[in-house]
């Protein structure tokens, strides 16, 4: 007979149950802990005393504190731009010996002379340059300077707070006419001369004209604050009755040509517009009686900031409204006055 199947149940078996219940609560702990962990492992501080837990101040129920940084502000220092010096209503210009561009004396002398503007003869009436000039012409006539730091020097001088003017003889030139007569005032025996046996180049001729707005663009390119023009014009003193005529020399059309040199100068300027054009005129051309150099009034009311002038042989200079007139004087005068030394140099 067989057997009953119920016969080896003995019911469920409760201690299995309770391991599984057991798993079950350590998993979920395990899940827990790890969970903890990865959320809290921020705050966690591991020091010489142990671990410590260390909740930010949103859940210790304070406020939060703004962190205050400790480091000092940081400041950035430009560096301002040098002030190109502005026009002087009051100008007293001294005349230095070239040796003051290298020699460091330049600041001294002018406050002893009382200036605000100091005067370098950097082209001079016999055709010599105090710079190195990159035209050709000039090297090859060997009138540039010699010393071949010397373009530096004056750059170095010309950064300073010196009011620095560089006086350019134009056309009055010794040197150049005999290297290229065509550029020359001509007479009937050759080149023509002034009463100081001096030698022209002709305003009237264009290249003579772009050699000495050449050297003016180089004098602004070497940071000069003003340049002063001497002899800008045709000859006014001598036997000009004798200057040959022709293209580059009208007697009746002299003031074409000198007015064509301003404005060839001041295009070849339009790259430095801080830089100052200034003209040495006579006093018959201020008193309107005019001369043969072919400037008028007009051309330098228009083309320049100033007009220096000596008086004439009565003590007298005249004073137009629409110019700003500076005296050439042999020595320095008054604080509360205009005047320009033009020969250097100058003994105190």
């Amino acid at each position: 007979m067989r057997g009953n199947i119920y016969d080896t149940y003995h019911g469920r078996n409760r201690f299995a149950t309770f391991l599984k219940v057991l798993i079950v609560l350590l998993l979920l702990l395990l899940a827990a802990g790890l969970a903890a962990l990865f959320f809290l492992e921020p705050y966690l501080v591991y020091s010489a005393d142990g671990v410590r837990l260390e909740l930010p101040p949103f859940f210790q129920g304070q406020e939060d504190t703004p962190v205050t940084s400790t480091q000092p502000p940081v400041v950035v220092s430009t560096a301002q731009p040098t002030a190109t010096p502005e026009r002087q209503e009051e100008f007293r210009g001294i005349t230095l010996e070239g040796t003051a561009l290298y020699d460091g004396t330049a600041q001294a002398q002018s406050q002893q002379a009382g200036a605000n503007a100091v005067i370098f003869d950097m082209k001079a009436d016999d055709g010599t340059l105090a710079y190195i000039s990159q035209q050709e012409i000039a090297q090859t006539a060997g009138v540039c300077a010699e010393d071949p730091a010397i373009n530096a020097a004056i750059q170095l001088v010309n950064s300073g707070e010196l009011y620095t003017v560089a006086r350019v003889s134009c056309f009055r030139d010794n040197t150049i006419p005999r290297w290229n007569n065509d550029w020359a005032v001509r007479g009937s025996g050759g080149n023509w001369r002034d009463e100081g046996n001096s030698r022209w180049l002709s305003v009237g001729n264009p290249e003579a004209r772009a050699y000495v707005v050449g050297i003016c663009q180089e004098l602004a390119g070497l940071g000069f604050d003003e340049i002063l023009l001497d002899n800008c014009g045709y000859p006014v003193q001598g036997r000009v009755e004798r200057i040959s005529t022709g293209e580059d020399y009208d007697p009746e059309q002299l003031t074409g040509p000198v007015e064509q040199f301003f404005q060839e100068l001041q295009t070849a300027l339009a790259d430095y517009p801080e830089v100052k054009v200034s003209v040495v005129t006579t006093p018959q051309m201020l008193s309107g009686a005019g001369d043969t150099s072919g400037l008028t009034l007009t051309l330098l009311e228009e083309y320049s900031v100033r007009v220096l002038a000596a008086a004439d042989e009565s003590g007298t200079l005249p004073t137009p409204e629409q110019l700003s007139v500076v005296p050439v004087v042999e020595a320095p005068g008054g604080a509360e006055e205009q005047w320009a030394v033009l020969t250097p140099p100058v003994e105190f």
